[in-house]
C-alpha cells in the first residue's frame, strides 16, 4: 500500500506539527489509510519541549512530494505555504482551521475546516465522531497544540468550542494546564541562539493579495525590549529576505505572551499598515496594545488595505 505523507506548513509551529502527528495517529487507528506524519522545517524549542515531555519523536523532514504523491494538509490550505511539487500531488485530505485561499484540486477529496483556534481541536472532533479513544500521548500533543495557538487561551482567536477541548484534554493527558502550557510558551521565547536570519523564519508565513507580496512573522518572548536590542541586524535580515523573495512587504510581530501585547516591525509599503492599524511607525515600529494574533488580528486588517 502506497504511504500517505500528512504535514502542516513551512516554518512550523507547534499545531501544524503535532497535528501531523495526531492525524497519523488517528489514521493508523481508523485503519483508513497507510500514513506518515512529515514535518516541512526546523522544529522550534517550544514544540521541542512539547515532545521531549510526552516524549514522542519529531517528524521526518519533507522537502518536496513527487507528482501525484497522495498527501493530507493539515493547519494549511494555501500552496506558497506548503511543500514543493504541492501542485501536482494528489491531495486526499485537509484539517484546517485558516481561510480558505484560492484552493483548488482536480478530484473530490475530504475538507474539513472549522473556525476555531487550533487544527487539534478539529482533530479532536474527528476521534469522538468516529469513537476512537484518545490516548494520553496524543491528549497532551493536542492540548500542546492548542495552548500554543490560543497563547493559554487567551487569544481572540481562542473560541468556547478550544476551551471545552482544551479541559478535556488536559485530564487525559495528566497535566495541569495553565503549569505545563506556561512553560512550554516559556521555553518557545529562548531566542538566544538564533540568528536574525533564523528569528524572522521561526514562525513566518507568505501572503499575496491584489499583486501585493508580503511576509507575516511572529515570535514569542517575554521581553519585547530584549529582542529590540538586535532591531538592526533584524531589520537587515527583513530586507535580505524581501530582495531575496520579491516581498513587497514584510512584517514581524514580537508578541509578550505575558502581557498579550505586540510590537510591530514593518518594512516595504509602510502605508499599508498604517492604514490597517491606524497608527503611524516610528522607526518602522509601533506598539499594538491586546494583539497577538496574526490570523485574526494582523493577516485581516492588512487585506482589508489591499
Amino acid at each position: 500500500m502506497e504511504e500517505i505523507k500528512i504535514f502542516g506548513h513551512r516554518n512550523p509551529d507547534t499545531d501544524t506539527i503535532m497535528s501531523s502527528l495526531v492525524l497519523e495517529d488517528l489514521e493508523n487507528k481508523a485503519g483508513f489509510n497507510k500514513v506518515k506524519a512529515y514535518r516541512l522545517g526546523k522544529i522550534s524549542k517550544e514544540t521541542e519541549y512539547a515532545l521531549n515531555y510526552f516524549k514522542v519523536e519529531a517528524p521526518e523532514l519533507l522537502e518536496e512530494v513527487q507528482p501525484g504523491q497522495k498527501v493530507m494538509l493539515v493547519d494549511h490550505n494555501e500552496f506558497s505555504q506548503s511543500v514543493s511539487g504541492i501542485e501536482k500531488a494528489k491531495i486526499l485530505r485537509v484539517v484546517d482551521h485558516h481561510k480558505i485561499a484560492e484552493f483548488q484540486t482536480s478530484e473530490p477529496l475530504f475538507y474539513l475546516s472549522m473556525p476555531v483556534g487550533c487544527t487539534s481541536t478539529i482533530l479532536y472532533d474527528m476521534y469522538k465522531t468516529n469513537n476512537i479513544e484518545i490516548s494520553e500521548k496524543i491528549a497532551g500533543l493536542m492540548l500542546s497544540a492548542i495552548l500554543s495557538d490560543t497563547l493559554l487561551l487567551k487569544s481572540p482567536t481562542c473560541t468556547p468550542k478550544d476551551i471545552e477541548v482544551a479541559n478535556d484534554l488536559e485530564k487525559i493527558a495528566g497535566v495541569n494546564l495553565n503549569e505545563y502550557g506556561l512553560n512550554m510558551l516559556k521555553a518557545g521565547t529562548d531566542l538566544s541562539e538564533f540568528t536574525p536570519n533564523e528569528l524572522i523564519n521561526i514562525d513566518s508565513k507568505p501572503y499575496t493579495t491584489n499583486g501585493i507580496k508580503y511576509q507575516a512573522a511572529q515570535v514569542n518572548t517575554v521581553s519585547i525590549e530584549d529582542v529590540l536590542k538586535d532591531k538592526e541586524e533584524i531589520e537587515k535580515a527583513m530586507k535580505d529576505f524581501m530582495d531575496s523573495n520579491n516581498v513587497d512587504s514584510f512584517l514581524l510581530m514580537i508578541t509578550d505572551i505575558i502581557e498579550n501585547n505586540s510590537q510591530l516591525i514593518v518594512l516595504g509599503k509602510p502605508e499599508i499598515a498604517e492604514k490597517a492599524f491606524n497608527i503611524k511607525l516610528k522607526d518602522n515600529m509601533a506598539f499594538l496594545p491586546g494583539v497577538v494574533s496574526r490570523k485574526k488580528q494582523i493577516v485581516p486588517q492588512i487585506e482589508s488595505v489591499l
